[in-house]
């Protein structure tokens, strides 16, 4: 079998096109991709180059990780069948030199049935979102996780975290974001800039933004005994100044990717309404023309979330 893939050959040499697959085992599915979206973290740092040292990580590669499709075969038990709709966290599934340390974004996939989650085929463009809103759950659930009172960056992470405090019967949180473009669409909550918050006495800080310098601008917005919690993929290494640290018994935590359970989890809290991922896409286009999108979903800042359409390019 073949597929369309995007293949990144190094950075910024992104194509569209053929790539061999495996063929399918027992316990696993194909799956039609209809949308697919673009990390702005993890695959930004593979377009520019500056992804550090990751077990798997090479070019040629294809990225991914966030697919929604159709199950078109299965193969053995899989607890699945052809017409069901599931979103794929990404897939190995290529022959020959090409790499899927992700490998979601192709026109079709070939994954054990244990990795996927059955979704509402209602949902649309909209399930490939599930991977981040588990990421964000993932960060709030931890064992002994405070809900944040501040949330950094009003992106789509910052945003499905906000809105998840509230889907978790949480306080509303305050919201930083410079862009003031990026303040829009903030819905029971504030989104505000930094200079026009006043507060010090945070409890728990959720950083969305990614970068790397700003502890030193928020241990002063601290609570003594509060924590802030890295949520984001930081390639730059991550430093403070120590006294002011030591004053507010800072606790810093870092918050990974999301599990199996949260997957199932997230999926509970949209199915039952009390999450919504609308107004999360901003930006869509053919699979055909992605080259330009990925180039767009890093480089302008009202692009939230773009997607790839793979319904002419499978």
């Amino acid at each position: 079998m073949q597929t369309n893939a995007v293949i990144l050959s190094g950075p910024r040499a992104l194509t569209l096109g053929k790539v061999g697959l495996k063929a399918p085992v027992p316990g696993d599915v194909v799956v039609r991709v209809l949308h697919s979206g673009i990390s702005t973290g993890t695959e930004k740092l593979f377009w520019q180059g500056t992804m550090p040292p990751f077990p798997g990580m090479g070019y040629p590669l294809v990225p991914g990780y966030e697919s929604f499709g159709e199950v078109v075969e299965t193969c053995g038990k899989t607890g699945l069948k052809p017409g069901d709709h599931v979103f794929v966290p990404g897939a190995n599934c290529y022959d020959g030199d090409v790499r899927g340390l992700f490998g979601g974004a192709a026109g079709t996939l070939v994954t054990q049935a244990s990795r996927v989650a059955r979704l509402d085929p209602a949902i649309g463009e909209r399930g490939a979102l599930l991977a981040l809103a588990a990421t964000a759950l993932h960060a709030l659930v931890a064992p002994g996780a405070t809900l944040p009172d501040l949330i950094i960056g009003h992106g789509t992470l910052g945003r499905l975290l906000a809105r998840l405090v509230l889907a978790l019967g949480g306080p509303a949180p305050t919201v930083w974001e410079i862009d003031e473009t990026r303040r829009a669409g903030a819905e029971g909550y504030a989104a505000v800039h930094p200079d026009d918050d006043p507060r010090r006495d945070y409890r728990a800080i959720y950083d969305a933004s990614g970068a790397a310098g700003l502890l030193d601008t928020l241990v002063p917005r601290l609570a003594r005994g509060g924590e802030v919690i890295l949520c984001g993929f930081y390639t730059a290494p991550i430093s403070f100044a120590f006294p002011p640290a030591f004053m507010k018994e800072m606790r810093l935590r870092i918050a990974s990717e999301w599990q199996p359970a949260d997957l199932d989890a997230t999926r509970a809290l949209i199915d039952d309404g009390r999450l919504s991922l609308d107004g999360l896409i901003t930006h869509r286009t053919s699979a055909h023309d992605a080259a330009a999108a990925y180039e767009r979903a890093f480089t302008d800042p009202a692009c939230l979330k773009m997607i790839l359409d793979w319904s002419d390019a499978a």
